[in-house]
């Protein structure tokens, strides 16, 4: 759920990539651990660089052998909280494949209960990256939220790495 500023920052699906890597070994040292920061890097840099769907979905499953193919009515009845990359990251690539804006792919990972936070922050990420941003009724109650200094930070990188 860290791991999404790379998808924004590198220019090169080689550079995420790697990226990604070195920012899962130092909390998350176990393959699968690395392999969901890739899958999500690599899911927030499609969707920066203008990948259709289609395309971020047939990628992720070829890569990194995820389930994608299931549906989020599939996924609810059974779906509990589960900190594994493996048991996490399908599902919030999932609920970002079947929203039609940001907020619905947010809703919809929060939906699936377990562990929310990280879900809506992987769906989050990739919607964000997609749809091109967060609404501005969003934005304004992070900013109520957040403290000066935090909301100046994420500002700050919003300028530098966000059109």
């Amino acid at each position: 759920m860290r791991v999404s500023p790379v998808g924004f920052v590198f220019a090169s699906e080689d550079e995420v990539l790697e990226q990604a890597r070195m920012t899962a070994e130092i909390t998350h040292n176990h393959p699968e651990g690395i392999k969901g920061a890739e899958a999500t890097a690599l899911a927030v840099f499609l969707a920066r660089t203008g990948q259709g769907k289609a395309n971020i979905k047939a990628r992720i499953q070829a890569q990194f052998g995820y389930d994608l193919d299931r549906t989020l009515g599939e996924i609810r009845p059974s779906y509990s909280f589960d900190v594994s990359c493996q048991g996490t990251v399908p599902e919030a690539i999932i609920a970002f494949l079947d929203s039609e804006s940001y907020e619905d792919a947010v809703r919809n990972a929060v939906s699936l209960g377990g562990d929310s936070d990280t879900l809506a922050c992987i769906t989050g990420a990739i919607a964000e990256a997609f749809y091109g941003s967060v609404p501005e009724e969003i934005r304004a109650k992070v900013q109520h939220l957040l403290t000066p200094y935090l909301w100046e930070v994420t500002q700050s990188f919003c300028r530098r790495y966000r059109s």
